[in-house]
């Protein structure tokens, strides 16, 4: 068991105990998402025609933060505004249906609810709707601010989260100076509005903590840079970043870079010192419809917080969460029961091939019909998830077989594997439809074919039968070669190099 399995586990474990509870303030949204197929263009329009398929309509914004933080475990109530609209009681309902107290919602007669359409064509968002309220005023303010108050009495902990909807400083300052709960956390567009409350953990994304640099330096716009040089820059401007926020400490997430936690006192060298900076690892994945990992993120590190977590405790466990979410599509919630699956997966799905001899042999006594294939999975992207499901539902176990990183630079080159083996192997064990994964070091897996003697050797449509080296050994012991659909314009070639084009 690793540390961050005993991490994840323990935090859970003290969130169930206590319960704490949690207020959430901010602008709640309600995200809708229409589904389809879009296989042709209009004619009326250069458009693509999405065929619906699904409706879903989720709590978003704060709502979603407060979503998540009730599936891990906390009582939560929710401060915000809604409209005395269809879109405002479908919000409601949501969140009462999720066990988030609706109690401190304010309802402004006659006014709309934030609302964030996203039309979904095949694999892509086809366009983003918002509509958005006007910022509230007058008797709404006032009854905002004495909802904050009556909510965050008793409270372990609070969140601001401000999108620049409505939320006002002015109405909610007050209420926290007078009466503030162990831990506050603000995840704000702009920081500098929260900075006279101190808090004691900001989230900022890089965009943000560019314009907070920006800002401090009296200017119109900074950069951080690309990559690497993101998180360099991050830990130089640490000072700068805690004098404009106010905070006691700040995690600047950086997506597929991970994050950056910045303490006063700490190293601004994230690699020197015995107490380096302390930074996580994001899980790759793609993220096209995923929308809210922020949200997740903030929602997790405000509970471990409210149960005495300290930061880079919090941090951790928040970046798990959001790793979980940020695999789904939409706008997703990580429970509990999630977060401890997709840290403990991998330790169980990840063999050696003793072990994964022994397993198919169980396998095949129970009468289960096994499936292998294998590759480098280097950056896991849709094409490879579609793969995937397409070869589990031919048989009862999949095992996924993966080039280990010396094998993947043979085949692929020098500046391949992106990712290591054992981040690639984590990845695909944390997919459903993946039973079983191992690491193999040969060119070929015809070794490996030959000792375990899978039902199903599939490969994608990209390749023929004769194309392979190993149907002939796997149809030597009778077993059967299929080749899945192949989804065009998914290679992992083309994602590294639009990554590379973008950087």
């Amino acid at each position: 068991m690793t540390a961050d399995v005993r991490l994840v586990r323990d935090l859970v474990g003290r969130i169930d105990d206590r319960e704490p509870l949690v207020v959430v303030i901010g602008d709640g949204i309600l995200d809708r998402w229409t589904v389809g197929e879009a296989d042709r263009v209009s004619r009326e329009a250069p458009a693509p025609v999405v065929r619906v398929t699904e409706r879903i309509a989720v709590p978003g914004g704060a709502a979603n933060t407060a979503v998540n933080a009730r599936a891990l475990g906390a009582r939560v109530r929710l401060v915000g505004y809604v409209g005395d609209d269809e879109s405002g009681r479908t919000l409601r309902d949501r969140l009462t249906a999720a066990g988030v107290d609706t109690t401190f919602l304010v309802e402004v007669p006659g006014a709309r609810t934030t609302t964030k359409d996203r039309i979904v064509g095949g694999d892509r968002v086809v366009v983003r709707v918002d509509d958005v309220a006007a910022p509230p005023e007058g008797d709404a303010r006032a009854r905002f601010g004495e909802a904050v108050a009556r909510a965050v009495r008793c409270a372990d902990a609070a969140t601001v989260c401000d999108y620049g909807l409505g939320v006002d400083p002015e109405a909610v300052v007050p209420m926290l100076d007078r009466d503030r709960p162990a831990a506050l956390v603000v995840d704000a567009h702009d920081l500098t509005r929260w900075a006279v409350l101190q808090p004691d953990l900001v989230t900022p994304n890089a965009g943000e903590t560019a314009a907070l640099l920006a800002h401090a330096a009296g200017t119109r716009s900074h950069d951080l840079g690309q990559g690497a040089a993101r998180v360099t820059a991050v830990v130089e401007a640490r000072d700068d970043v805690l004098a404009a926020t106010g905070a006691r400490a700040a995690v600047v997430t950086l997506d597929r870079d991970g994050t950056v936690l910045l303490e006063p006192g700490a190293p601004t060298d994230a690699g020197a010192g015995p107490n380096p900076v302390f930074r996580t690892r994001a899980t790759p994945a793609v993220e096209q419809q995923a929308s809210g990992a922020g949200d997740t993120f903030c929602a997790a590190a405000t509970v471990a917080l409210a149960v005495g977590a300290t930061r880079w405790q919090a941090v951790s466990l928040a970046q798990a969460a959001a790793d979980v979410v940020v695999r789904e599509v939409g706008t997703s919630v990580c429970s509990a029961r999630a977060l401890v699956d997709s840290v403990t997966a991998p330790a169980e799905t990840v063999v050696d091939d003793d072990e994964l001899a022994d397993a198919v042999a169980a396998a095949r006594a129970a009468g289960r019909r096994i499936v292998f294939t294998n590759g480098c999975f280097d950056v896991v992207h849709r094409g490879h998830t579609t793969y995937l499901r397409q070869a589990s539902e031919l048989g009862d176990l999949l095992v996924v077989a993966l080039n280990d990183d010396d094998s993947v630079r043979r085949l692929k080159g020098p500046e391949r594997p992106i990712n290591t083996a054992e981040d690639r192997a984590g990845v695909l064990a944390a997919l459903a439809c993946v039973d079983l994964v191992t690491v193999f070091a040969t060119d070929t897996p015809i070794p490996l074919l030959r000792r375990i003697r899978p039902d199903v050797y599939v490969k994608g449509g990209d390749y023929s039968p004769e194309m392979l080296s190993e149907t002939a050994v796997v149809r030597e012991y009778g077993g059967e070669v299929v080749m899945v659909d192949y989804v065009a314009e998914h290679s992992t070639t083309a994602v590294v190099r639009r990554i590379r084009d973008a950087s």
